[in-house]
């Protein structure tokens, strides 16, 4: 799965060029006030987080959803991948390794002795 941000995109789609621009329509619209360099990286940008009230402030800013604001492609699964997530596991390590240690009897258990 593949997932753009597109946040320059729909902002250009409703005639918001620039940041100062983004930023006071999210001031008035939302009433959510931003820094310049915080509005200015998500506009330039692909933010590896995003926190769900600035989501909904530029969503309503903006006048759209959250599809507008990212671009989702799913790609078909991997055969060659793990299924449980696509973590591979590694290979056994070679050589020697630790030889297991023996259970320890349960209290009350008859521990055979050796002669």
């Amino acid at each position: 799965m593949m997932i753009r941000w597109r946040l320059r995109m729909a902002a250009a789609e409703r005639g918001v060029w620039t940041a100062t621009q983004l930023r006071r329509l999210l001031a008035e619209e939302a009433g959510y006030p931003l820094s310049v360099p915080s509005v200015s990286a998500l506009l330039t940008g692909e933010p590896s987080q995003v926190r769900l009230s600035t989501l909904q402030a530029l969503c309503t800013a903006l006048r759209c959803t959250p599809d507008d604001l990212f671009e989702v492609t799913v790609t078909p699964a991997d055969p060659t991948r793990d299924p449980a997530g696509g973590i591979e596991t590694p290979a056994p390590a070679r050589g020697r390794s630790a030889s297991p240690r023996p259970a320890r009897p349960r209290p009350g258990a008859r521990v055979p002795v050796r002669a």
